[in-house]
C-alpha cells in the first residue's frame, strides 16, 4: 500500500500547532511588541509554507523555522518604522496568582523580562533562543548563522549585563551552559 503523502497545508497546519506559541514568543521577545509579533509570526509560517518544497533537512524543522523567524524579526527592527515605534506591549503570560508565592516568582519573570527586553538586541536573540526557545548552543549558532563560540561569547555577555541590572538578586540563580 502506497503511503499517503500529506498535502503542504496539512503539514503547515501541523507546524503552527507545534511551533505557533513557541515562534510567537520568540518574536514577541525579539521586537518588544505583541502585536506586531503576530503579524511577523505570520509573515514567518507565510515564509515556511511557500518554502517548505525547499527544506532539505540540511538542520531540523524548529531549527529551519526560528532561523526565519529571526531573519524576519531583523528585517523588521532594521525598517524605519520599527525603529521609530515606541514598544507599548510587554510579553504577557496567563497565568493564575492565588497565592503569594506565585505572585513573587511571576514578579521577578516580570522584571527578568524587562532586563531582557533592555538588552541590545545581538544579546536578546541569543538569550531568546537559548532559554525561552530551549535551543542548545549548536542550534543557536546554526539559526544565527554564527560559530558556536560567538553564542557562547554573546550569552556571557547578556548574562554579565543581566547580573548588573538585576537590583535583589534574590530567588535568582545564575545557571552555566553546556551547550
Amino acid at each position: 500500500m502506497d503511503k499517503l503523502q500529506q498535502t503542504a497545508e496539512a503539514v503547515l497546519d501541523q507546524l503552527m500547532r507545534e511551533y505557533g506559541t513557541r515562534v510567537l514568543r520568540l518574536v514577541t521577545l525579539m521586537v518588544k511588541d505583541r502585536s506586531l509579533a503576530e503579524d511577523i509570526t505570520q509573515d514567518v509560517f507565510l515564509k515556511v509554507y511557500r518554502n517548505l518544497s525547499r527544506f532539505r533537512g540540511e538542520s531540523s524543522m524548529h531549527t529551519w523555522i526560528y532561523r526565519i523567524a529571526v531573519n524576519e524579526c531583523k528585517g523588521h527592527m532594521r525598517s524605519w518604522a520599527f525603529r521609530n515605534l515606541l514598544p507599548h506591549a510587554w510579553i504577557q503570560k496567563a497565568g493564575e496568582t492565588t497565592t503569594e508565592g506565585i505572585v513573587l516568582e511571576r514578579a521577578a519573570k516580570d522584571e527578568l523580562v524587562r532586563l531582557v527586553l533592555k538588552l541590545p538586541p545581538l544579546y536578546r536573540q541569543v538569550v531568546a533562543l537559548h532559554y525561552y526557545a530551549e535551543m542548545s548552543i549548536g542550534e543557536v549558532a546554526d539559526v544565527l548563522g554564527v560559530s558556536e563560540g560567538t553564542v557562547r561569547t554573546r550569552l556571557h555577555r547578556a548574562r554579565e549585563r543581566l547580573k548588573e541590572e538585576w537590583s535583589t538578586g534574590e530567588g535568582f540563580e545564575w545557571t552555566e551552559t553546556n551547550g
